[in-house]
């Protein structure tokens, strides 16, 4: 009878696998002994394991480089991270290593652009696509970086009064791309996306507003849906729709030369995850390379933006269960020294799944437990994996310290959970460590942030 933690594991998966061993018991993220973190600066903490945001981004370049020589494609291809997925500069300066692009949504992500240059970390020739909703200071940020000479800064018009307001802040000439308001998935609350200009408008507003403005080049369509890039009928229906617009307005404006397909991509969420991203990345180049030629138009530069498959991966979070509470013949709940609300909001705002794995004694017996955080918030749970419905865990002994972590949660959490604000029942937001490897393999910890304190919450709520 297989009754240990590491025999449920094989049973039920192909393990180990690229990311994630097992040594003397102990589970390894990426060769890391996640032991050796938790004795040096204890739990809960947070920790960022900065090379595997390279590695993702390459894996990408280089799905769009085979694809694009399979099918002889002539454009290029520019890889961008979404700077909202993290705007930590340790994630910047690590993305930056790799010849990208970036994407803001905000007046401040300009000032943190404006950063990036003064310390040469984007150069002109870098794309900087700056999408969302632009009140004053967004629209004035962009003229400022315009007016520097960075002619690749490229304001995407999100609504009809933005294009009037750039024009009268922005003195030289200057770059713009359209969004598309696609049409939301079927089980959405609502039709049309509220970003963009609708489908049937792009070309009336073009010949309105954009073509007899010696001023103003448009060089790029974006296109992007909330569901994300998928093999979907949904997906390739309106990517069709986005390719007539592209190649509809091509004919007319001939400065329109590239063609942004947004992002998306899925990140690891199971030890049971498959997804063919170089299957699907072959398919979307095959079928704007079969539509421009259909239409005898040339073939776009493709444009995508990755932020939580750029940053996702690299991050975890680590917590030691406390306690064990039997609440009835079938319920055991365990619990965590910090909260699923505050430091993996995601989890509790939209259900959503991260892999979640012991860290120690995966040699000894395991029992069914749900997880709860310690807030006084009877939401404050995480009860289910994807891949059984159910979480597993070797089983509670008061005299044995249990470590558990949730991986690949790089993207949104400290966004979301609000970062060195004030947290749900103050609860502090746990330590923060940078994990690196240098050239020879070695690796390396830094500590980025302490655990939250009582005086910066007391500071914060004006107590002192």
């Amino acid at each position: 009878m297989k009754i240990k933690y590491i025999e449920f594991i094989d049973q039920n998966f192909d393990f180990p696998q690229e990311d994630f061993s097992v040594n003397d018991n102990e589970l390894q993220f990426h060769g890391i002994n996640i032991m050796d973190v938790i004795n040096k600066y204890g739990t809960p903490l947070k920790f960022t394991y900065l090379p595997q945001i390279s590695n993702n981004i390459q894996r990408v370049k280089t799905w769009f480089s085979e694809a694009f020589k399979k099918i002889k494609y002539t454009g290029m291809y520019h890889y961008c991270y979404c700077t909202k997925s993290s705007h930590f500069k340790f994630v910047l300066d690590e993305a930056l290593k790799n010849d990208i692009h970036l994407e803001t949504s905000s007046s401040i992500d300009m000032d943190i652009i404006e950063n990036l240059i003064n310390e040469g970390k984007i150069q002109k020739s870098n794309y900087i696509l700056c999408n969302g909703f632009k009140r004053d200071q967004y629209i004035l940020n962009i003229a400022n970086v315009i007016g520097k000479g960075f002619y690749n800064c490229i304001p995407i018009i999100d609504n009809y009064k933005e294009l009037k307001l750039l024009n009268e802040q922005i003195d030289n000439n200057f770059k713009i791309g359209i969004r598309i308001a696609s049409e939301e998935d079927p089980k959405f609350e609502f039709y049309t996306s509220r970003l963009g200009i609708g489908y049937k408008d792009i070309i009336p507003f073009y010949n309105d507003m954009v073509k007899n403005n010696s001023k103003i080049e448009l060089k790029m369509l974006h296109f992007f849906i909330n569901t994300g890039i998928r093999d979907t009928a949904y997906y390739w229906n309106e990517l069709s729709k986005c390719l007539n617009v592209y190649t509809s307005l091509k004919k007319i404006c001939p400065t329109l030369d590239s063609l942004n397909i947004g992002g998306g991509f899925p990140i690891k969420n199971s030890l049971s995850f498959d997804f063919d991203y170089k299957y699907l990345i072959e398919e979307i180049v095959n079928q704007i390379d079969l539509v421009c030629k259909t239409e005898n138009v040339s073939q776009p530069n493709i444009f995508t933006e990755f932020g939580s498959f750029t940053v996702g991966e690299s991050g975890a979070s680590i917590y030691e269960v406390l306690y064990q509470k039997q609440q009835n013949d079938r319920e055991k709940w365990n619990i965590i020294n910090s909260s699923f609300i505050t430091t993996l909001p995601d989890s509790w705002a939209i259900s959503k799944r991260f892999i979640m794995l012991p860290i120690n004694r995966w040699d000894e017996q395991y029992e069914r437990v749900l997880l709860g955080g310690i807030t006084c918030d009877s939401d404050d749970y995480y009860n289910s994996e994807q891949h059984m419905n159910a979480i597993y865990l070797p089983k509670f002994d008061e005299r044995k310290p249990l470590y558990i972590g949730f991986f690949n949660t790089g993207a949104y959490q400290e966004n979301i959970g609000g970062f060195g604000g004030l947290q749900h029942c103050l609860i502090p937001n746990p330590k923060h460590i940078l994990i690196q490897k240098d050239s020879s393999g070695n690796i390396n910890y830094h500590l980025f942030k302490a655990q939250q304190t009582k005086e910066e919450f007391l500071k914060i709520l004006g107590y002192e």
